[in-house]
């Protein structure tokens, strides 16, 4: 039975034949090789002018022209290729899909446009976008808070590798497999809307039942009497794609941490506690605090505040390693009885992303040395060679970097040559794309998967911004 993970790689070894002719070789000073790849504008799904703005002003201080161009195609990617407008019940709805597939994942929706968010305040059309993508988030949560990835509507063409699935499937759902982080990414693209524009309009009856639903589903994942209503079981012959022991998964001790299913990766938990993901539920639960705060509603503030406070307790007692020179850093999944797996994975929330995400001080002692860990031989799905060094995962296997996990390296780093390094490894990894994948072999940069992968285009956008910000130098060298 074809899996998700098939597809992709079905439609990514097309793309990369056809990309195959395209010099490898090409230099960062042959400016007449670098033709923008954005769709004409006729053909764009979404323009803000307060972006494009900001697009041209960045790119004209970066002077390698190959990493100006990829910064063009990139920054723009979610707006010109994944964005549907439309209304729902008089008000502004918003679709976003991921790229090569046709579902919005809760996830990869929010990251995509959170880093539009510093220029809502002053375009009503990026207004218009926020409120309809946050009002459609909260419409899918009341769908199925279990659910990771959602269709057009009820009557649009199921996912082929989820038809099948044993769990409890609605009219659309795209896919349901249980990730804590999918109901965290809603919140923090809702509190970086209000704080970047101090608008409160799409918070409405729907959202706010939206978000009870979420504290109630974080409760119940906490499994302190039973198992939840959760399960999930897929047929496929990759074993990340399903759940053991009735789809409930690996036996846990509950101690306070929120169980998850599945990986930001979509890959099967090897122990259900993630720590990563409950660090990023613990400051969603506080962000959606001071929005409830602010909407004049202090019980449900207060409830948020108390679930943030006994998951932190639980993962701070719980969630730590030491390593062989006594030094603490953090486990990337726990059991509850004393099992501890310390790996990282490329996908965000990442222990490598914790400070990108706000949950702790990039000089967080603790953080850095799990930093220093992750981005070594320690970490098994650590990968080096001929073509740059990152994070991947289990997802797309041995070998395969996630360019993802460059950016994060560099978005966490405070050291310039270190950064520069990053940059490097990005710009000469595209395979003369112009565009980030999703993985891509460490020697040869040519064999990669997803050629239309919007977050992770909008990402190194996101990133090139912050760099100009903080390190202009880097992009005038």
């Amino acid at each position: 039975m074809p899996t998700r993970r098939d597809f992709l790689k079905l439609i990514s070894t097309t793309a990369a034949a056809s990309v195959a002719g395209v010099s490898l070789t090409t230099r960062a000073g042959d400016v007449s090789s670098y033709t923008s790849r954005r769709p004409p504008l006729a053909k764009r799904k979404f323009t803000s002018q307060a972006v494009e703005r900001q697009l041209a002003r960045v790119k004209a201080s970066i002077a390698d022209p190959k990493l100006a161009w990829m910064f063009e195609n990139c920054y723009p990617n979610t707006l010109d290729t994944t964005v549907e407008l439309g209304t729902f019940d008089g008000k502004p709805d918003t679709f976003v899909i991921t790229g090569d597939i046709n579902a919005m994942w809760l996830r990869d929706s929010s990251a995509q446009v959170v880093p539009y968010l510093p220029w809502a305040k002053t375009d009503p059309a990026l207004q218009r976008l926020f409120h309809g993508l946050i009002r459609r988030q909260a419409r899918s949560i009341r769908i199925d808070p279990y659910a990771n990835a959602f269709l057009p509507g009820p009557q649009a063409k199921p996912l082929e590798w989820s038809v099948h699935d044993v769990t409890e499937m609605k009219p659309g759902v795209g896919e349901r497999k249980w990730e804590v982080d999918s109901l965290c990414y809603p919140i923090r693209l809702a509190h970086g809307y209000w704080q970047a524009t101090g608008d409160t309009t799409p918070f409405d009856d729907e959202w706010r039942a939206a978000m009870q639903l979420v504290v109630k589903t974080f409760r119940d994942q906490q499994r302190k009497h039973d198992h939840g209503p959760y399960h999930f079981q897929r047929t496929s012959d990759a074993p990340s794609e399903s759940q053991m022991l009735g789809g409930y998964g690996n036996p846990t001790r509950p101690n306070g941490m929120i169980h998850s299913m599945f990986r930001p990766s979509d890959d099967a938990c090897l122990y259900p506690l993630s720590v990563p993901s409950n660090l990023f539920a613990v400051l969603s639960l506080r962000q959606l605090a001071r929005i409830s705060r602010a909407m004049h509603d202090a019980a449900f503030a207060a409830e948020c505040e108390a679930l943030a406070d006994e998951v932190e307790q639980a993962v701070q007692r719980d969630g730590r390693m030491r390593d062989a020179d006594g030094q603490p850093f953090w486990a990337y999944e726990i059991d509850g009885f004393g099992n501890q797996s310390f790996m990282d994975d490329a996908n965000v929330p990442s222990l490598l992303a914790l400070p990108y995400l706000g949950c702790c001080d990039a000089n967080d002692p603790v953080y850095r040395r799990t930093r220093e860990l992750a981005w070594s031989g320690r970490n098994p799905y650590f990968f080096r060679g001929k073509a740059g060094e990152g994070i991947g995962g289990p997802h797309e296997g041995l070998r395969m970097i996630w360019p993802m996990s460059i950016m994060m390296y560099a978005q966490t780093s405070q050291d310039v040559a270190q950064i520069r390094q990053c940059l490097t490894w990005l710009r000469d990894t595209d395979a003369g794309t112009g565009f980030m994948h999703e993985a891509f072999d460490q020697d040869d940069p040519a064999k990669f998967t997803r050629s239309w992968f919007a977050w992770a285009n909008t990402l190194f956008g996101e990133l090139i911004v912050d760099i100009q910000r903080k390190y202009p130098q880097l992009l005038r060298g």
